[in-house]
């Protein structure tokens, strides 16, 4: 997976408001690496991604996305995807030779975390609803791509990332050995 020569990566991967920014921050900072969320690059680059979906399309924000994975694999560290990055075959592509962590969560552990706005998808009524019927649409995406997965449902934050970065050093330990 990763030589000497390559720098460390470590890609998160799941739906909307699974703790993918939240974990990784603390995975990486473990791990000492730097940290990536996708979204931001995107946001930072080319303006709020509500803006990007209205404007442009959904298929517009996933090539921009896609670029901006591209680069984050290029350089390393531990990078959150947006929960839709998996929908575009090129950004899955893109995971095969990395490690992938799969962060799933419940629909009524995520009802709490989705309050915040900003997520064009989850517009209307029924957000958890939405979130569901999302989730469920890219579940076997995210399972194509993912070399393991954690449950965020009901532990805290800090214990998952612990529990992330002692399977990422596994992982280091066992190509080491091979």
């Amino acid at each position: 997976m990763t030589s000497e020569a390559d720098p460390l990566t470590l890609v998160l991967v799941g739906p909307m408001a699974a703790g993918k920014t939240s974990v990784g921050r603390r995975v990486a900072r473990k791990l000492g690496v730097p940290f990536v969320d996708t979204d931001k690059r995107v946001v930072a680059a080319h303006g709020p991604i509500p803006a990007i979906f209205e404007q442009h399309g959904e298929a517009h924000f996933r090539a921009l996305e896609r670029a901006a994975v591209a680069e984050a694999l290029g350089t390393g560290g531990v990078i959150s995807l947006g929960g839709g990055a998996v929908t575009d075959v090129a950004t899955r592509t893109l995971l095969i030779e990395h490690p992938v962590v799969f962060l799933t969560v419940t629909p009524a552990a995520v009802a709490d975390r989705i309050h915040s706005g900003g997520r064009p998808l989850l517009a209307g009524d029924d957000p958890v609803g939405r979130w569901t019927q999302i989730f469920e649409e890219r579940r076997d995406w995210y399972d194509e791509v993912a070399s393991v997965t954690f449950d965020t449902s009901r532990r805290p934050m800090q214990r998952i990332a612990d529990d992330i970065v002692a399977w990422r050093r596994d992982c280091l330990l066992y190509t080491s050995d091979a």
